[in-house]
């Protein structure tokens, strides 16, 4: 394992600049997120780690990029930023989300909560579903697993095309599993900042997703014929799991955090670290580090402890009544309280947080 430590002075450099101008900036935010921001740079901090590289099929080992601080950040030409016209995020699902109606849309609820919370400040809005055959995507079976894969940038021209003109950005989220090109194995997802739109797999995040013999599932490992999508009926679709909402959430604000402009982070432990295998994207942490946290600030204009209270709020936050009185309706035995136990640390971590930017 490879610990990567940056000095005090190229973290602080990362995250103030030296343009005066963009270090002004800085030094006008309040004290207390200042306070926050300033952790970065404090060897001591217990709440902003480095990053560690377990292995050389790593992200940053097997894919090198040139960090990206927040002056490059900020003097990106192609960055777009939410405007009054174009402020919402929409959310186009493809496919099932869940075995049952209700489950498939509790868990777009909580998705669109944890979204509206880590966006603080903008919209976000669900589209109705669509199927794979909507989007004409082609697709295969993946041969190491023998599941089936749609084509994600067929899958980001869909979308491009169904971008609605109050938009900052429309992303599709989808149970199936996703490849870019011929030659690579899968991804989790890909996103376009110049077009604003991104494609999101959750398929691996399922504990049965290597070992299950589904229905819809292919044995021979053969190209399919992308005119035939009724393979995709009855596509089996994961239990919706603590452990899997808390994934899916992680993915969904990584990838939309790249439409903001935010690179891949080398600085400190981050969401917006890349990620080449489950593994990797779980040694990930929720939070961004005060250089990527500082950047999205900028991008949105939200105050940084209400974005984190509104982060609590989500994780504490119940069922609705409605959803309870649906279950009780409904033929589906399955419970419909939101599943955040896998959020109960980093919930702790937001309230040092807290207690750091208010004291």
């Amino acid at each position: 394992m490879q610990i990567l430590r940056h000095s005090e002075h190229t973290l602080k450099t990362a995250l103030l600049s030296k343009n005066p101008v963009l270090v002004s900036e800085y030094e006008q935010l309040a004290a207390g997120e200042q306070r926050l921001m300033n952790e970065a740079f404090q060897p001591s901090s217990n709440l902003f780690g480095p990053i560690t590289v377990h292995s050389r099929s790593d992200w940053i080992s097997s894919h090198p990029e040139v960090p990206q601080d927040f002056e490059e950040f900020f003097s990106n030409p192609c960055r777009k930023e939410p405007s009054p016209e174009k402020h919402i995020i929409y959310i186009q699902p493809i496919g099932s989300l869940g075995n049952t109606r209700i489950i498939s849309e509790e868990y777009m609820k909580w998705l669109k909560g944890y979204c509206e919370a880590y966006f603080y400040g903008l919209t976000v809005k669900f589209l109705e579903p669509v199927s794979v055959s909507a989007t004409k995507c082609p697709f295969r079976v993946n041969e190491h697993t023998k599941n089936l894969q749609i084509h994600a940038g067929r899958i980001l021209a869909f979308l491009k095309k169904k971008k609605p003109r109050d938009a900052f950005c429309i992303v599709g989220i989808t149970m199936i599993d996703l490849y870019p090109r011929d030659s690579w194995n899968f991804v989790f997802g890909q996103a376009s900042l110049t077009d604003g739109v991104g494609i999101f797999s959750f398929a691996r995040y399922g504990k049965d997703f290597h070992n299950s013999k589904y229905e819809g599932q292919v044995k021979t490992a053969q190209r399919t014929s992308s005119n035939d999508y009724s393979i995709f009926d009855n596509y089996y679709s994961p239990e919706i799991t603590s452990i899997l909402l808390l994934r899916s959430c992680k993915t969904l604000t990584h990838e939309i955090g790249h439409i903001f402009g935010l690179r891949h982070c080398q600085w400190l432990a981050c969401l917006m670290q890349g990620s080449n295998h489950l593994e990797e994207s779980d040694r990930r942490p929720l939070n961004l580090c005060p250089i990527c946290l500082r950047k999205l600030q900028y991008a949105i204009g939200f105050n940084i402890v209400e974005r984190y209270k509104a982060l609590v709020r989500w994780i504490d936050e119940d069922s609705s009544d409605a959803s309870r009185a649906a279950l009780k309706n409904s033929s589906d035995h399955v419970n419909l309280e939101k599943p955040v136990e896998a959020f109960k640390e980093w919930r702790e971590w937001i309230a040092r947080c807290i207690d750091v930017i208010e004291k």
